[in-house]
């Protein structure tokens, strides 16, 4: 009789501490009795029936990060880029994570990855390159009531990065290499341009000047003569003397230069220089 009591206190015990659960912080355990739900216990020290109950999931609390793998996206135009993102969630509904869908992290990430292709496929190249700020947000809107409905909350959903693929990148900087090579020829152009227009302006100036000063020393030669006329309508002999003066000036100058070796001189001077004028009549 005292061996049964032993043995029994004994199963009792045995029972007793496997039915023991201690559920450390940040999780919740799902406990199911005879193959289906039954609670979810939180942190703490709970008792659970060992015979026919059992913990068959142990979820986290806290925020999880999912790391969204690269890929491969088309964009509207054709251009190939690549971009992967971080995805920031918090379980906040025990019984829908584990019964709604098999595994709620690779759900969640394939969830992502076919959202963000969507997304991006939309844009252009430039556009898909500088709108971080949009895809993040219509990354969110898209993925957050599917991951209400496998009792998930979708913290947060950062672009981690977005940038052309090799090939792509090879080809911008061949286009941008050929568009500052055109920028270069058509400046060079325009400046040939306008130096031609500033020198055709200055020559077009010189002349301009040039037949100017030919036309104020005409006037200023017949405004001379016409005063010497003038002067001499009844006295040529300041003319006489203007005119001889003129002549001895010559004739030193001549005599004066190197190439000269014989200086001839009207054996009048007078005269000649009043034949000039024609007062030697």
């Amino acid at each position: 009789m005292f061996e049964f009591a032993f043995v029994l206190i004994a199963a009792v015990a045995v029972l007793a501490w496997k039915g023991i659960r201690i559920v450390p912080q940040g999780e919740e355990w799902v406990v199911e009795r005879l193959g289906k739900f039954n609670a979810v216990i939180t942190p703490g020290l709970h008792i659970i029936n060992p015979i026919f109950s059992k913990v068959t999931y142990k979820v986290t609390t806290k925020d999880i990060i999912l790391d969204v793998p690269e890929q491969d996206v088309i964009t509207k135009d054709n251009a190939v880029i690549l971009a992967n993102a971080l995805a920031f969630i918090k379980v906040t509904n025990i019984e829908r994570a584990v019964y709604g869908i098999e595994d709620f992290r690779e759900a969640m990430r394939n969830m992502v990855q076919t959202n963000l292709r969507s997304i991006i496929g939309g844009m252009d190249l430039n556009e898909a390159l500088t709108s971080r700020e949009r895809i993040k947000t219509e990354l969110k809107t898209a993925i957050a009531d599917e991951a209400s409905d496998w009792g998930l909350t979708v913290k947060s959903v950062e672009i981690q990065d977005i940038k052309p693929s090799a090939n792509m990148q090879h080809a911008m900087e061949q286009q941008a290499s050929a568009e500052r090579e055109r920028v270069a020829v058509v400046t060079r152009a325009e400046g040939d341009k306008q130096s031609l227009i500033l020198n055709a302006e200055a020559r077009l100036e010189a002349a301009r000047k040039d037949a100017e000063a030919q036309k104020v020393a005409a006037e200023a030669s017949a405004e001379s003569i016409r005063m010497i006329a003038d002067a001499v309508k009844e006295n040529d002999t300041s003319a006489t003397f203007l005119l001889g003066d003129r002549y001895i000036q010559t004739l030193q100058k001549m005599s004066n230069s190197s190439n000269s070796k014989i200086v001839v001189m009207p054996g009048d001077l007078v005269s000649a220089v009043k034949a000039l004028i024609g007062g030697g009549k």
